[in-house]
């Protein structure tokens, strides 16, 4: 399940991307198949274990062109490992909202962007997850938990702040917002059986895609969306 159009952040084979706060792989899978030397960075040492692990199934099935690398590493995102000036595009999916100091890693993904490289960012949407922190505390208020709730308006502030110029922007995962609300006003941790049937949905959703649910999240994406995407670009 990709939060990240890649078309718009123009990934191509050859690129060298850095998957910030890359949990366990998703969009640096398909930066992998598409071609490109992939570092996915996170701080937990199971993410970046089963990252890897992922990583070199793709490669044993012959998934990814020939050319391409990829390794997943630990790191942190207000100290990246990665030079200055060296990475084509950046990806910093569902991260920054955890990030105390988020000024100084919004810092970090523009010094490590060469001049004309990408970056999108993807944050929680602000209306949907006001919804979830109304709902249950326990959703956000525990140790590496959500920190804050980002309007559009303060990630581009942000972005610019940090010397890269913000451009188009979308929403993603409509489906995904209903859950969250149900989960969080039946308790986080409670298995309750409304939370599993609307899983049982979700999954079905991810493995079938189906023509049904694929229009109905179109049309909702930009009303209810779980995610904000933000492109931008570091200039010349």
């Amino acid at each position: 399940m990709l939060t990240v159009d890649y078309d718009r952040l123009d990934v191509r084979a050859g690129h060298t991307v850095l998957d910030l706060g890359c949990g366990e792989g998703r969009h640096a899978f398909e930066a992998y198949r598409r071609g490109a030397h992939v570092v996915a960075l996170d701080w937990g040492s199971d993410e970046v274990t089963t990252t890897q692990r992922w990583l070199g199934a793709i490669q044993a099935a012959g998934e990814a062109p020939v050319g391409a690398s990829a390794t997943a590493v630990r790191g942190d995102l207000l100290h990246l490992p990665v030079p200055t000036g060296s990475v084509d595009r950046v990806i910093a999916s569902e991260v920054l909202e955890h990030i105390p100091d988020d000024a100084t890693a919004f810092a970090e993904i523009a010094r490590v962007l060469k001049p004309g490289g990408r970056v999108a960012v993807t944050v929680p949407r602000y209306g949907p997850e006001r919804v979830c922190w109304a709902l249950s505390d326990s959703y956000h208020a525990n140790e590496g938990g959500h920190i804050r709730i980002y309007r559009q308006s303060e990630v581009r502030e942000r972005l610019a702040a940090a010397g890269l110029l913000p451009g188009s922007s979308h929403h993603a995962h409509a489906l995904h917002a209903p859950y969250w609300w149900l989960k969080c006003a039946v308790g986080v941790e409670r298995d309750a059986a409304p939370v599993r049937a609307y899983h049982r949905l979700l999954v079905w959703d991810l493995t079938t895609r189906p023509w049904v649910t694929r229009a109905a999240e179109k049309v909702l994406d930009p009303v209810v969306g779980k995610s904000l995407v933000v492109y931008a670009t570091k200039p010349w």
